[in-house]
């Protein structure tokens, strides 16, 4: 089990690396290339390359003191990855403590197993000093800028990027508060049954909850007996695996039976099936999304909570939102860098650059802006983001009201939130340190 599991992580990093995939994607790919299906190895494998890929510019900072003048980039990426892995589970996962000398021999048998003896051949001799590599040099020798970014394991220009934006000590929490998933949530659907025989029907299965103050149908898992996608209500589309902020997102638009509601970027069916859930499957909701694979995705997704009133339509919302008609309520949830997602997707925020920000915040004001003549005179608009920056939030919403005088901000309910920036305090931001959820930001903007 333990050969599958590192073969499965070597060649998932080596995916995430060669095609930008995050980990989960790069996972699935590996076990049909590889052709492994143990559950206990795949679960194994996710969880050394999701704290490997947290961890990677501090690994990497390790490695390169090691193999200089190389650097671990110069290296094929079998290579790559078994160094990063190898470092986590010898030094990183045993907190910088004590070597275990047998434990590290054993992991070098997996990677000559794996890789092969001739391609291991160059690196072997790194291998001993990657154990005795002290990490206080390394800190000791950084700015404290490039120290935060180390110690956080965040890039060095996001440090700066949100240290000018929160101001340092606020920065710094969010930070640290990014080291760590925030808790499960799940949403019950009352369109399958009553709340309370599914919160009673999920004790059974060992399912412990608590209810998230103010949002509807919303839980924390506190406890479980078995993974959530093996439980058998899951199967039958009593809960939805959803974060507490984008319930809050989808509550927050106030969706209406009998209304007519347009959902951009509606794929794979989370938001589409919280609205049918919350119009009492009483109205209609047309989903729009531009990927034809997703909106396969998003058609299980909305028969297995049994959503009957939505309709689905491919299109890209960047070159038109081809709907006739008008809707009472658009919502908007645009693709985004998912810099409020780091701490459940570490791949993310390796992707992130100021450039990524720039180019995905002209993408989110092209969509706004073509949605914009498909709301109502009266209707509601509204925009959210799994992004905690200025230009794919704000900045999108005070571009968007000077094209569009005829639209206004409006309070969004409840306040569970902290207000926005710039004075946009009708919005609200969520935050994983403060919320203990993903990072999101939620405007609503109503038509005159």
């Amino acid at each position: 089990m333990l050969r599958e599991a590192w073969t499965i992580a070597i060649e998932t990093l080596s995916w995430m690396e060669l095609r930008r995939l995050n980990e989960r994607s790069a996972l699935v790919r590996t076990t049909k290339q590889l052709g492994i299906s143990n559950p206990q190895a795949m679960r194994l494998a996710y969880g050394l390359v999701v704290e490997t890929t947290r961890r990677k510019n501090l690994i990497d900072k390790l490695v390169n003191t090691v193999v200089a003048p190389k650097k671990i980039g110069e290296y094929n990426q079998g290579i790559q990855a078994f160094l990063r892995l190898y470092v986590y589970q010898t030094r990183v996962a045993k907190n910088w403590g004590k070597i275990h000398l047998k434990e590290a021999e054993s992991i070098a048998s997996l990677g000559r197993a794996i890789l092969g003896w001739e391609v291991m051949r160059e690196v072997e001799p790194f291998l001993g000093f990657l154990l005795t590599r002290q990490l206080a040099p390394i800190l000791e020798a950084a700015s404290e800028t490039e120290r935060v970014a180390l110690e956080t394991f965040h890039p060095t220009w996001f440090v700066e990027y949100l240290t000018k934006l929160f101001g340092k000590e606020e920065a710094t929490a969010f930070f640290k508060g990014s080291l760590n998933p925030p808790p499960t949530y799940i949403r019950v659907n009352t369109l399958a049954a009553s709340e309370e025989e599914i919160v009673t029907k999920l004790a059974t299965e060992g399912t412990k909850l608590e209810k998230v103050e103010l949002l509807k149908y919303t839980y924390k898992v506190l406890e479980l007996k078995a993974p959530l996608n093996t439980s058998p209500s899951l199967k039958k589309g009593l809960f939805y695996v959803q974060d507490k902020a984008s319930c809050f997102a989808t509550q927050a638009a106030n969706p209406a039976p009998n209304s007519t509601v347009f959902d951009i970027c509606a794929a794979p069916g989370a938001k589409t099936t919280f609205i049918a859930q919350l119009m009492s499957n009483q109205g209609t909701i047309i989903s729009v999304d531009f990927s034809a694979k997703r909106m396969c995705t998003w058609q299980k997704e909305t028969a297995r909570m049994d959503t009957k009133i939505a309709d689905p339509l491919v299109a890209d919302a960047r070159v038109s939102v081809p709907l006739v008609g008008e809707a009472d309520l658009l919502v908007l949830d645009p693709p985004c860098t998912s810099s409020g997602v780091f701490a459940k997707q570490p791949s993310a925020k390796w992707r992130l650059s100021p450039k990524s920000i720039q180019n995905m915040s002209e993408i989110q004001l092209q969509m706004i802006n073509n949605c914009a003549d498909k709301v109502k005179p009266g209707g509601i608009l509204a925009y959210s983001t799994c992004s905690i920056t200025l230009e794919e939030n704000e900045g999108v919403i005070e571009q968007f009201l000077k094209a569009h005088p005829d639209f206004k901000l409006v309070e969004v309910e409840p306040k569970i939130g902290v207000p926005g920036l710039n004075g946009l305090t009708q919005c609200q931001r969520l935050y994983p340190h403060v919320h203990s959820c993903n990072g999101f930001f939620i405007a609503k903007l109503q038509k005159g």
